[in-house]
């Protein structure tokens, strides 16, 4: 009798790890956003790295190796190559030399993406190969701790499938990326815009990183007059070799294994810098040697299927991309600048704005009063902030967390950052004519129950939404004011009468995004309350201390204190004394003060909520809320 194996999420069920209702909720995700369902129960924080892995050993009936538990054996790590151990990710835990031939055991993470890895190990060490399963982290932890001395480069030729296009897949490439720390490393061959130590300019350390090394590796083998030409054929050529594509990879694997939003390669006067947006901040990693810029920025030019004979114009792109199992898009902008080409890439994250709006950073009472808002049948919700603040992925989980069968949404975007099932979703096309305004007349005629527009850019949008509000719909949108009451504002001085303003807006939220401190090396400090006054804080007496929290700085944090964001909102519910100070043209401060008086808590009050649940500083909150004059 054959027995049937169980899947993933039936194991988790199994071992209690997961209830029943958590992995319908799970099931219900994956089908809005196809994804590996370990990952995506992961993400919603139902269970953790180890005990996922360990269900999916169980689940394809083969062993979890803990390392924790079982220490690795010397025997096995001398039997393998280091650069076959860092190009696939793996770690041999034991060899048994009593059997012919030798039984070496390795563990991976992903038994089908290490099978050309075990392939190549069982021809270089003649061994009889055993797979077992252990977590990403515990490997890479691992392999980090095995050759912290003096790292040696990876082998060149060693690169996995460099196929570009459509959904194209790195996740096979060589795993040359390693833990950085937060210094600015700089690889052979690349001189420095200005000398380590000056002003601005962060002094460069003695060991490189593994990425430097690897990459540096490449930039080895690609020398000779031919790097340095401008030539349209010499270009697109050497942009498809394999040491420019390995590199140009590398670059993007590293930005997603550091969780960046951003990767920015700017030509300089002698170098190309390399820039990641992390928790909103740019970190400076690298600078690449100048003669490679013309073949690095034709290769991400190639891969976003941009022209690259043109170079006097801006341009934009998109690369669709699949990485350890999760789908990514990359917006790319290609800007003319007077050293060379510039290229910014945004990383879409597809899973990232299904968590859900309890994993967001809400309060329970400004969630509870949100999800209120927009279960009404008509009327317009707002979100607002500037650019970057979590504007879209605040709406996204909204709808989601709104979306039924019963319900017809439809949404307008420029771009489509994300897919939700059951939803459809317009992209804007300015040159067919497709803007906000004409989807939006299209769409009253559609039978929507809930609009989402991307943005409120003019007046000809704004009174269709009004419109289409007034109609019996619920309208999803963003403007950019730095906070709630200033909204209404920007709303007259586009051109909305007062009164429609007061009779189709039911709520309006700012928002900001904080880092995080992180949970791995977070410390208590005192500190007057005193201190804390400008974000609200009532002090009864003088001599008052209060207990914060920081980040002292560690690895997993890169030194930085920080890791992860979390919002802060800033929420107005409209009422019948606000309505008649928005028709009466009340200033802004008079608007304020009322939505105060009905609950709103400002920017700064949520932040010193955060500060004193030790989940931020309030140096983190006066970054991102506080603004001259205020």
């Amino acid at each position: 009798m054959v027995m049937q194996k169980k899947s993933l999420g039936e194991v988790l069920v199994e071992k209690g790890v997961i209830s029943q209702e958590q992995f319908r909720q799970a099931r219900e995700v994956q089908k809005s956003a196809p994804g590996d369902l370990g990952n995506i129960i992961q993400d919603l924080g139902f269970a953790s790295e180890r005990e996922v892995t360990s269900a999916r050993a169980a689940s394809i009936g083969i062993d979890f190796y803990d390392f924790s538990r079982t220490p690795a054996d010397p025997a096995a790590l001398r039997a393998v190559p280091e650069h076959i151990v860092r190009r696939y990710n793996l770690f041999p835990v034991k060899r048994d030399s009593t059997t012919t031939p030798n039984k070496l055991t390795v563990a991976v993470s992903d038994l089908q993406s290490s099978e050309p890895g075990i392939q190549d190990l069982r021809l270089v060490t003649r061994c009889q190969v055993k797979a077992v399963l252990a977590t990403k982290s515990d490997i890479e932890n691992a392999i980090n701790r095995a050759y912290s001395q003096g790292a040696k480069p990876l082998n060149g030729n060693g690169a996995g499938p460099t196929r570009t296009g459509n959904g194209q897949q790195i996740s096979g490439l060589p795993d040359i990326i390693k833990n950085e720390n937060s210094s600015v490393p700089a690889v052979p061959g690349a001189e420095a815009e200005a000398a380590p130590g000056s002003a601005g300019v962060p002094a460069v350390p003695e060991g490189e990183s593994a990425l430097a090394k690897a990459i540096g590796l490449d930039l080895g083998s690609m020398t000779g007059d031919l790097l340095d030409s401008d030539d349209e054929n010499s270009v697109e050529k050497m942009s498809e070799e394999a040491p420019i594509i390995r590199i140009a990879h590398a670059l993007v694997q590293e930005a997603i294994r550091q969780k960046a939003s951003d990767i920015h390669i700017e030509p300089g006067q002698k170098g190309v810098r390399i820039r990641y947006r992390i928790d909103g901040v740019l970190n400076e990693q690298m600078t690449v040697p100048k003669h490679i810029q013309n073949q690095l920025i034709a290769r991400f030019k190639i891969m976003a299927d941009l022209n690259i004979a043109e170079r006097r114009v801006p341009q934009d792109g998109r690369i669709p991309i699949k990485h350890e199992g999760k789908d990514f898009d990359l917006r790319v902008s290609c800007c003319p600048t007077f050293f060379g080409e510039k290229i910014v890439m945004r990383i879409l994250d597809k899973t990232s704005v299904l968590l859900g709006l309890n994993k967001l950073g809400f309060s329970p009472d400004v969630q509870t009063r949100l999800e209120e808002m927009v279960s009404q049948p008509n009327g317009m919700v707002l979100t607002t902030g500037p650019t970057g603040s979590g504007k879209t992925t605040t709406l996204y989980s909204i709808l989601n967390k709104i979306n039924s069968s019963e319900k017809n949404i439809i949404t307008i975007e420029d771009p489509v950052e994300y897919q939700l099932a059951g939803v459809s979703q317009v992209q804007i096309n300015k040159k067919a004519g497709l803007t906000f305004a004409a989807g939006l007349r299209s769409f009253l005629r559609q039978d929507p129950d809930i609009i989402m527009v991307g943005e409120m850019r003019d007046l000809e949008t704004c009174q269709i939404a009004v419109e289409a509000s007034l109609t019996g719909h619920l309208v999803l949108s963003t403007l950019h004011t730095n906070d709630a009451p200033s909204a209404v504002m920007r709303l007259a001085d586009m051109g909305i009468e007062n009164y429609l303003i007061a009779a189709t807006v039911i709520g309006i939220m700012a928002q900001r995004l904080c880092r995080k401190i992180c949970s791995n090396c977070k410390a208590p400090y005192q500190v007057p309350a005193s201190e804390l006054v400008r974000f609200g804080l009532v002090v009864e007496n003088a001599n008052q201390m209060v207990t914060l929290y920081r980040g002292a700085g560690c690895e997993e944090c890169r030194h930085k204190g920080y890791k992860g964001r979390i919002g802060l909102y800033e929420l107005l519910q409209m009422n019948e004394e606000i309505a008649e100070l928005v028709v009466r043209r009340a200033p802004v401060a008079d608007l304020r003060e009322a939505a105060k008086a009905n609950g709103m808590k400002e920017l700064r009050e949520d932040g010193l909520i955060k500060i004193l649940d030790g989940l931020t500083t309030p140096d983190e909150v006066m970054r991102v809320v506080f603004t001259a004059g205020f």
